[in-house]
């Protein structure tokens, strides 16, 4: 039996969150240069320009918790929404680099909301049977967002618009992010959400229209896990018991930066300039390099559950960090600049593949289920954080310390964190979340 086309709806509606992430996350590759001339900003000040995005994807992660519990997935999926469109109207428009700031921090707190809420909504409305496929499909809307962005500046770029090209760059997100909102006033509530407000009826409506095969059966699991959930509503993530999975979290959340990939990713055009592509062939190699991210983030999908977190996390570290260092000897030997397409695409598809596909699921494994998503909270924080000191670090670095150091220092990175999965990381695939939780918490 297949999904139905409720089911469906929600379900893309719900991934559509993930499309506007990825977009709006790498769309100033193709920007920053044109803000940069036009403001006058140093390399602080263009570090800052990407980094204030970030730095509101941290608060709107941290916030939609908060928001979500208390309105409900699809109402807060609603202001989200609402931030894109306001952040990309807004960055257009601006008058001066302090606004563009500001319309930047604002577009960050949607990406951040809707990177907790859009994977949350799509599994409490999924029957248990399809919920890792059709969760998947937010993490592959992010990863055809990217390559939507990289399409979006080159095609754009081909107007020759002037002076408002980065303007109408930046500001066409506006158009999908209003469908965005149009679409999210057709699809139901979570069921999990209605019951935990004691609507009953409404939550087992939802479940028949999403095809759940014994939706009695299902509401009477989900009211009895809120009640468990609610019995340990004040459990503490940050207790000794909890330190491996902690560690585990944070490592990987902090690896997954440390491998330089969203640096690449927002700076890609400044990376083809330094070694001699013009902008509109450093736009085409971005296309190439996005569309072997959406492939290979679609392979790592289909091999996680064979091959193993583990396997997977380990065969990107070596090729990453192999690809990394092919990148380093470019710049600093100053030849064969050509091959330093191959070696980025080389390194997006080892990346795509591995730490990609996993992360999000592994953090979701290793804790128990009553500390889960505070768990997810503390991997999610390690991830943008780091991310944030990467994206604003990158163009110093590379100014004053050469175009190479950055590379090198993903490298040893990437080295690092392939001994650190080797002796240190648990393969969980083919295991029960309890049994996990049995074999990964320690007793006080």
């Amino acid at each position: 039996m297949r999904p139905n086309l409720n089911l469906m709806k929600a379900t893309l509606t719900g991934a559509l969150g993930g499309l506007l992430f990825g977009f709006d996350t790498v769309v100033i590759s193709g920007i920053i240069d044109s803000v940069v001339k036009l403001y006058g900003l140093s390399d602080y000040g263009k570090g800052w320009t990407v980094a204030i995005a970030l730095i509101g994807t941290v608060v709107g992660s941290f916030s939609a918790g908060v928001v979500g519990h208390k309105l409900g997935s699809r109402e807060t999926l609603r202001l989200t929404a609402v931030l894109y469109i306001v952040s990309a109207l807004g960055s257009a428009l601006a008058w001066n680099w302090p606004s563009l700031m500001i319309f930047r921090f604002i577009g960050g707190l949607g990406i951040g909301a809707s990177s907790v809420l859009g994977p949350v909504y799509i599994a409490e409305l999924a029957p248990a049977k399809w919920r890792g496929r059709l969760v998947g499909a937010f993490q592959f809307n992010v990863v055809f967002g990217i390559l939507v962005a990289y399409t979006s500046n080159y095609l754009i770029r081909l107007l020759h618009l002037g002076a408002t090209e980065w303007r109408w760059q930046v500001g066409v997100a506006a158009v999908p992010a209003l469908g965005f909102l149009i679409l999210l006033f057709g699809i139901p509530r979570s069921p999990r959400w209605s019951a935990s407000r004691d609507r009953i009826d409404e939550a087992l409506e939802v479940l028949k229209l999403m095809g759940e095969p014994e939706p009695e059966a299902e509401l009477a699991d989900i009211r009895k896990a809120l009640a468990e959930e609610h019995a340990t509503a004040h459990e503490p993530v940050f207790r000794w018991k909890y330190r491996y999975p902690l560690f585990l979290a944070i490592t990987i959340g902090a690896f997954n930066q440390l491998a330089g990939i969203n640096a690449i990713l927002y700076y890609l055009n400044d990376i083809f300039q330094a070694a001699g592509f013009s902008q509109l062939s450093g736009d085409q190699q971005a296309i190439a390099i996005g569309f072997t991210n959406l492939i290979f983030t679609m392979i790592g999908m289909s091999m996680i559950d064979r091959a193993g977190r583990k396997t997977l996390l380990l065969i990107g570290a070596a090729g990453t960090a192999s690809c990394l260092a092919g990148v380093a000897w470019i710049y600093r030997s100053n030849a064969h600049q050509g091959m330093l397409v191959w070696l980025l695409i080389g390194y997006i598809a080892f990346f795509a593949m591995s730490q990609g596909a996993v992360i999000w699921v592994y953090i979701g494994e290793v804790f128990p289920n009553a500390v889960r998503s505070k768990g997810q909270g503390v991997g999610n924080a390690s991830h943008w954080t780091m991310n944030t000191i990467i994206a604003l670090s990158f163009p110093w670095v590379a100014s004053h310390l050469g175009q190479s150091v950055p590379f090198v220092f993903f490298s040893v990175m990437t080295v690092v964190q392939f001994l650190t999965v080797l002796f240190t990381y648990p393969e969980t695939k083919g295991q029960t979340l309890e049994a996990l939780q049995r074999k990964l918490v320690v007793a006080d």
